[in-house]
């Protein structure tokens, strides 16, 4: 039986990114063992795709953060040596970061990843055995499905699928229905739409018999969370939740109106209407796609107006009926 490792430990949109690749995978070769390195605050979702056998968890960040405590170094000792206890065939790191190929070489078996030229930081290739050359400008769900593709050695077939299971509504939701879900935070200042537009495109659709969920990961969305439902007619920020709760939350949304942000790629994996808003990266390289009703407003240069982006919702929630 072929063991397959995948290392893809973050961030959320990458991980979501990744689900592609291992749906090929099964596809494939049904009976292989296919294992998955990821940051533990993701595993959940992980475990969301049949096609996963074992998700395997790293805590980077907590043990940045806590370097000096024994703690740390017993769970790093036991990462070790759980990647060590067992061959793989094939160990492939498409996350291409100097921290994903350490994590990575702990594993044994033969390594594969991208090239110096095409890895995001081309230090990282240094520590795999098999390099491939796959073009930057390509999507990253193509890069990806490329990668574990060349690295097994089938070819890629049919349409792009992330093969996660069918969600029951999250029934701990307590919202209004039907509901729309608004996802306003990013990890950068210039892929935030401005809160003018976000009230305006609440307005209009609590019009339309929608109700508005804000969601928030941070102290600052909160905040933004908060002004931005004092300014809407129908609007709840519920309490934070786990990326897990948070996956049921989307499923249950009639529409999702989101910015460049990895849960937007999530509602789009769950096959939610999505709409996309993109004001300061580039949508050909890391815009939501699947076989969902999606549609993308703006581009790296200029934001979508309120209008563009009502428009697209009433598109894509047409689609969907």
């Amino acid at each position: 039986m072929l063991r397959i490792l995948l290392v893809k430990m973050s961030s959320l949109g990458d991980v979501v990114h990744n689900f592609p690749a291992v749906t090929d995978l099964r596809r494939h070769l049904p009976n292989a063992q296919v294992d998955w390195v990821v940051e533990e605050a993701y595993a959940p979702l992980v475990a969301l795709h049949p096609g996963v056998d074992e998700v395997i968890t790293v805590a980077i960040r907590r043990w940045r953060r806590a370097v000096a405590r024994r703690a740390t170094w017993r769970e790093y000792g036991a990462l070790r040596r759980r990647l060590a206890s067992r061959l793989y065939d094939r160990i492939i790191d498409s996350q291409g970061l100097v921290k994903s190929a350490w994590i990575a070489g702990l594993a044994a078996g033969e390594h594969v990843g991208l090239s110096k030229q095409t890895a995001r930081e081309p230090m990282a290739s240094r520590f795999y055995d098999s390099t491939f050359h796959i073009p930057s400008h390509l999507h990253a769900v193509e890069r990806n499905r490329m990668l574990v593709a060349f690295a097994m050695k089938f070819g890629i077939q049919g349409p792009i699928d992330y093969g996660l299971r069918e969600l029951r509504r999250d029934p701990a939701v307590e919202f209004a229905r039907p509901y729309a879900v608004f996802l306003h935070g990013t990890s950068r200042a210039d892929k935030e739409w401005q809160e003018d537009a976000w009230r305006a495109t609440g307005i209009a659709l609590a019009k339309r018999g929608l109700h508005i969920i804000l969601p928030w990961g941070s102290a600052k969305e909160e905040m933004r969370s908060q002004r931005l439902a004092e300014g809407m007619t129908a609007a709840t920020v519920p309490s934070r939740r786990s990326i897990d709760q948070m996956a049921g939350i989307l499923a249950g949304a009639r529409v999702i109106v989101g910015v460049d942000t990895g849960l937007v790629h999530l509602g789009a994996a769950l096959k939610v209407p999505t709409v996309a808003i993109f004001c300061g990266s580039d949508p050909a390289l890391t815009g939501p796609v699947g076989q969902g009703r999606i549609a993308i407003c703006g581009s790296a240069l200029v934001a979508p107006t309120v209008d563009d982006v009502l428009l697209a919702v009433d598109r894509v929630m047409a689609d969907a009926c």
